[in-house]
Protein backbone atom coordinates (compact mmCIF):
# COMPACT_ATOMS: atom_id res chain seq x y z
CA UNK A 1 0.00 0.00 0.00
CA UNK A 2 1.17 3.54 -0.82
CA UNK A 3 -0.18 5.03 2.32
CA UNK A 4 1.27 8.50 3.29
CA UNK A 5 1.40 10.60 6.07
CA UNK A 6 3.88 13.53 5.24
CA UNK A 7 6.05 14.62 2.11
CA UNK A 8 9.56 15.33 2.51
CA UNK A 9 9.72 19.14 1.02
CA UNK A 10 10.27 19.22 -2.85
CA UNK A 11 8.35 16.17 -3.31
CA UNK A 12 5.35 15.91 -5.63
CA UNK A 13 2.39 15.74 -3.04
CA UNK A 14 -1.01 16.36 -5.28
CA UNK A 15 -2.78 16.74 -8.58
CA UNK A 16 -5.83 18.07 -9.50
CA UNK A 17 -8.03 18.99 -12.63
CA UNK A 18 -9.38 22.37 -13.30
CA UNK A 19 -12.14 20.99 -16.13
CA UNK A 20 -14.79 23.26 -17.76
CA UNK A 21 -17.37 20.45 -17.03
CA UNK A 22 -17.17 18.70 -13.48
CA UNK A 23 -20.12 16.80 -13.33
CA UNK A 24 -19.00 14.87 -16.35
CA UNK A 25 -15.35 14.83 -15.59
CA UNK A 26 -16.51 12.94 -12.14
CA UNK A 27 -18.54 10.54 -14.09
CA UNK A 28 -15.20 9.80 -16.06
CA UNK A 29 -12.76 9.83 -13.35
CA UNK A 30 -14.64 7.59 -10.85
CA UNK A 31 -15.59 4.81 -13.84
CA UNK A 32 -12.37 4.76 -15.15
CA UNK A 33 -10.33 4.86 -11.39
CA UNK A 34 -12.81 3.58 -9.14
CA UNK A 35 -12.76 7.06 -7.16
CA UNK A 36 -15.51 8.31 -5.14
CA UNK A 37 -15.93 11.62 -5.44
CA UNK A 38 -16.59 14.31 -2.23
CA UNK A 39 -17.85 17.73 -3.16
CA UNK A 40 -16.90 20.36 -0.89
CA UNK A 41 -17.78 24.30 -0.93
CA UNK A 42 -15.35 26.68 -1.54
CA UNK A 43 -15.91 31.05 -1.75
CA UNK A 44 -19.19 32.02 -2.64
CA UNK A 45 -20.09 29.54 -5.08
CA UNK A 46 -17.30 27.27 -6.29
CA UNK A 47 -17.02 23.50 -5.34
CA UNK A 48 -13.74 21.15 -4.73
CA UNK A 49 -14.05 17.84 -5.25
CA UNK A 50 -11.88 15.64 -3.79
CA UNK A 51 -11.46 12.17 -5.17
CA UNK A 52 -11.01 9.33 -2.73
CA UNK A 53 -9.33 5.53 -2.55
CA UNK A 54 -10.61 3.42 0.11
CA UNK A 55 -10.78 6.29 2.11
CA UNK A 56 -7.39 7.92 1.17
CA UNK A 57 -7.22 11.25 -0.99
CA UNK A 58 -5.52 10.77 -3.94
CA UNK A 59 -6.86 14.00 -6.49
CA UNK A 60 -9.20 16.79 -7.15
CA UNK A 61 -11.22 18.80 -9.22
CA UNK A 62 -12.96 22.29 -9.70
CA UNK A 63 -14.68 23.86 -12.23
CA UNK A 64 -12.83 26.82 -14.10
CA UNK A 65 -13.93 30.54 -13.69
CA UNK A 66 -14.45 32.63 -16.92
CA UNK A 67 -11.01 34.12 -16.10
CA UNK A 68 -9.38 30.83 -15.93
CA UNK A 69 -11.40 29.92 -18.96
CA UNK A 70 -10.20 32.66 -21.19
CA UNK A 71 -6.39 32.04 -20.86
CA UNK A 72 -6.42 27.89 -20.31
CA UNK A 73 -7.60 24.90 -21.35
CA UNK A 74 -9.03 22.12 -18.95
CA UNK A 75 -5.70 21.10 -17.19
CA UNK A 76 -4.26 18.93 -14.26
CA UNK A 77 -1.63 20.61 -12.02
CA UNK A 78 1.02 19.49 -10.25
CA UNK A 79 1.71 20.30 -6.68
CA UNK A 80 5.01 20.03 -4.88
CA UNK A 81 5.21 20.32 -0.76
CA UNK A 82 7.47 22.64 1.14
CA UNK A 83 8.29 24.46 3.89
CA UNK A 84 7.50 28.01 3.61
CA UNK A 85 5.87 29.24 0.22
CA UNK A 86 6.39 33.17 1.00
CA UNK A 87 9.85 32.48 1.52
CA UNK A 88 10.03 30.61 -1.78
CA UNK A 89 7.76 33.11 -4.30
CA UNK A 90 10.58 36.19 -4.36
CA UNK A 91 13.00 33.43 -4.90
CA UNK A 92 11.13 32.22 -7.57
CA UNK A 93 11.42 35.90 -9.43
CA UNK A 94 15.01 35.92 -8.67
CA UNK A 95 15.75 32.68 -10.55
CA UNK A 96 14.05 34.32 -13.39
CA UNK A 97 10.36 32.24 -12.92
CA UNK A 98 7.03 34.38 -12.48
CA UNK A 99 4.55 34.03 -9.41
CA UNK A 100 1.32 33.71 -11.03
CA UNK A 101 -0.57 35.08 -7.65
CA UNK A 102 1.18 36.29 -4.59
CA UNK A 103 1.21 33.14 -1.54
CA UNK A 104 -2.39 32.49 -0.53
CA UNK A 105 -4.03 30.50 2.17
CA UNK A 106 -6.42 27.98 1.53
CA UNK A 107 -8.57 27.65 4.64
CA UNK A 108 -7.14 25.52 6.73
CA UNK A 109 -5.70 23.24 4.71
CA UNK A 110 -2.53 25.03 3.71
CA UNK A 111 -0.66 28.00 1.49
CA UNK A 112 0.05 27.80 -1.68
CA UNK A 113 1.55 30.00 -4.70
CA UNK A 114 1.38 29.36 -8.42
CA UNK A 115 4.71 29.88 -10.52
CA UNK A 116 5.57 30.04 -13.79
CA UNK A 117 8.94 28.46 -14.88
CA UNK A 118 11.62 30.53 -16.86
CA UNK A 119 10.83 27.58 -20.06
CA UNK A 120 7.14 28.40 -19.36
CA UNK A 121 4.96 25.70 -17.14
CA UNK A 122 2.87 25.84 -14.62
CA UNK A 123 3.78 24.73 -11.08
CA UNK A 124 1.85 24.85 -7.45
CA UNK A 125 4.03 24.64 -4.50
CA UNK A 126 1.57 23.81 -1.42
CA UNK A 127 2.34 24.15 2.06
CA UNK A 128 0.54 22.35 4.46
CA UNK A 129 -1.71 22.66 7.50
CA UNK A 130 -5.16 19.98 7.87
CA UNK A 131 -4.22 18.50 4.56
CA UNK A 132 -0.96 17.05 3.12
CA UNK A 133 -1.45 16.37 -0.70
CA UNK A 134 -2.34 12.43 -1.49
CA UNK A 135 -2.60 10.05 1.15
CA UNK A 136 -2.10 7.30 -1.27
CA UNK A 137 0.46 7.19 -4.04
CA UNK A 138 1.63 4.44 -6.61
CA UNK A 139 -1.23 1.92 -6.04
CA UNK A 140 -3.73 1.35 -9.01
CA UNK A 141 -5.82 4.66 -9.30
CA UNK A 142 -3.19 6.52 -7.60
CA UNK A 143 -0.25 9.16 -8.42
CA UNK A 144 2.80 7.91 -9.39
CA UNK A 145 4.45 10.11 -11.89
CA UNK A 146 5.16 13.98 -12.49
CA UNK A 147 7.17 14.78 -16.07
CA UNK A 148 7.88 18.33 -17.57
CA UNK A 149 8.04 18.75 -21.47
CA UNK A 150 10.07 21.78 -21.81
CA UNK A 151 11.77 23.44 -25.00
CA UNK A 152 14.51 24.11 -22.95
CA UNK A 153 15.17 21.18 -19.74
CA UNK A 154 18.57 22.46 -19.43
CA UNK A 155 16.92 25.63 -18.34
CA UNK A 156 14.49 23.95 -16.44
CA UNK A 157 17.18 21.75 -14.58
CA UNK A 158 18.94 24.69 -13.07
CA UNK A 159 16.06 26.98 -12.23
CA UNK A 160 14.61 24.12 -10.42
CA UNK A 161 17.53 22.66 -8.65
CA UNK A 162 18.52 25.66 -7.17
CA UNK A 163 14.46 26.57 -6.38
CA UNK A 164 13.41 22.84 -4.71
CA UNK A 165 16.70 21.05 -4.32
CA UNK A 166 16.24 18.86 -6.97
CA UNK A 167 18.80 17.16 -9.26
CA UNK A 168 18.28 15.91 -12.87
CA UNK A 169 20.18 13.00 -14.25
CA UNK A 170 20.05 12.35 -17.83
CA UNK A 171 19.57 9.42 -19.42
CA UNK A 172 21.17 7.74 -22.35
CA UNK A 173 17.39 8.28 -24.24
CA UNK A 174 17.99 12.39 -23.23
CA UNK A 175 15.12 11.45 -20.41
CA UNK A 176 15.98 13.50 -17.29
CA UNK A 177 15.19 11.55 -14.36
CA UNK A 178 14.19 13.94 -11.41
CA UNK A 179 15.53 13.29 -7.90
CA UNK A 180 15.34 14.49 -4.36
CA UNK A 181 18.50 13.66 -2.60
CA UNK A 182 18.51 9.68 -3.45
CA UNK A 183 14.69 9.45 -3.94
CA UNK A 184 12.91 9.24 -8.01
CA UNK A 185 10.93 12.60 -8.23
CA UNK A 186 9.61 12.39 -11.34
CA UNK A 187 11.04 13.48 -15.05
CA UNK A 188 11.62 15.87 -17.69
CA UNK A 189 12.09 15.80 -21.62
CA UNK A 190 12.60 17.89 -24.36
CA UNK A 191 9.06 19.04 -25.47
CA UNK A 192 8.01 17.25 -29.36
CA UNK A 193 6.62 18.96 -32.08
CA UNK A 194 3.71 20.85 -31.52
CA UNK A 195 3.44 19.45 -27.63
CA UNK A 196 3.00 22.54 -25.55
CA UNK A 197 5.24 23.97 -22.35
CA UNK A 198 3.50 21.41 -19.54
CA UNK A 199 3.86 19.54 -16.20
CA UNK A 200 1.96 16.04 -17.32
CA UNK A 201 0.71 13.57 -13.96
CA UNK A 202 0.44 10.03 -14.40
CA UNK A 203 -1.94 7.82 -12.67
CA UNK A 204 -1.20 3.49 -12.18
CA UNK A 205 -3.80 1.08 -13.47
CA UNK A 206 -3.85 -2.60 -12.42
CA UNK A 207 -4.64 -2.86 -16.49
CA UNK A 208 -3.79 -0.60 -19.01
CA UNK A 209 -5.78 -2.83 -21.49
CA UNK A 210 -8.67 -2.45 -19.42
CA UNK A 211 -8.20 0.99 -18.33
CA UNK A 212 -7.83 2.17 -22.38
CA UNK A 213 -11.28 -0.21 -23.02
CA UNK A 214 -13.33 1.88 -19.90
CA UNK A 215 -12.06 5.77 -21.43
CA UNK A 216 -13.06 4.67 -25.31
Amino acid sequence: MGERDSYAPGTFCWADLGTTDADAAKAFYTRVFGWEAVDSPVGDDGTYTTFKLEGRDVAALYEMGEQERSSLMPHWSSYVSVEDVDALAPRVRELGGEVLAEPFDVAAAGRMVALRDPTGATLHLWQPREQLGAGRVNDPGCMCWNELASPDPARARDFFTELLGWTVEPEESGYGVIKLGEAINGGMRPLQDGEPTHWLVYFTVASLDEAVATIR
